[in-house]
């Protein structure tokens, strides 16, 4: 029987282009293939009641984003909670159940995934049940997380296990 290969998008949040979350993000699209995509190259504004946000870069990217077969977000732990940029996409995701309901439609039962980094031993459970609990509601499939506790600079060869692992127990 032949594996079937997913074609995996990666949305990267941090305050650092290139920090710790991103570069854990690049250590793993050469295990599975995968697109990165950085939410600081694009222009996202802040939900707003009014949906007045057409201008930025939001459903561009939504489009982009449903034509991969799985969707992993990436955000350092700040202040046990997702880095600032990334909790500003994910309140966007509200214009996909009031407005663009057709393309949050599809979102349902697309596998989803975590990617994370912190300066804790192990994350605390607060930061991956506010992305279960939003992908649950969305009625996407969640595959779990790779977090890896970094102190400073991350140094990818000390967590190829943890990738590894990780892909082996959630992607696959």
């Amino acid at each position: 029987m032949r594996k079937i290969i997913m074609r995996t998008a990666i949305v990267v949040g941090s305050a650092r282009e290139n920090g710790n979350t991103a570069q854990l993000s690049q250590a793993l699209t050469s295990k599975i293939p995968a697109t990165l995509f950085n939410l600081c190259d694009y222009k996202i504004s802040p939900f707003d009641y009014e949906f007045n946000h057409t201008n930025d870069d939001f459903l561009k990217l939504m489009k982009e984003l449903i034509g991969f077969d799985r969707i992993i977000l990436a955000s350092p732990v700040y202040w046990y909670s997702a880095s600032g940029v990334m909790k500003t996409f994910l309140d966007r995701f509200s214009d996909l159940l009031k407005v663009n309901k057709d393309l949050g439609r599809k979102l349902k039962g697309k596998p989803v995934a975590l990617i994370a980094t912190g300066c804790d031993k192990v994350s605390a459970p607060c930061f991956e049940e506010a992305f279960r609990l939003s992908f649950a509601y969305l009625g996407m499939t969640y595959q779990g997380m790779l977090y890896c506790c970094v102190e400073d600079e991350i140094e990818i060869s000390h967590y190829q296990d943890h990738i590894t692992q990780f892909i082996r127990d959630n992607l696959c």
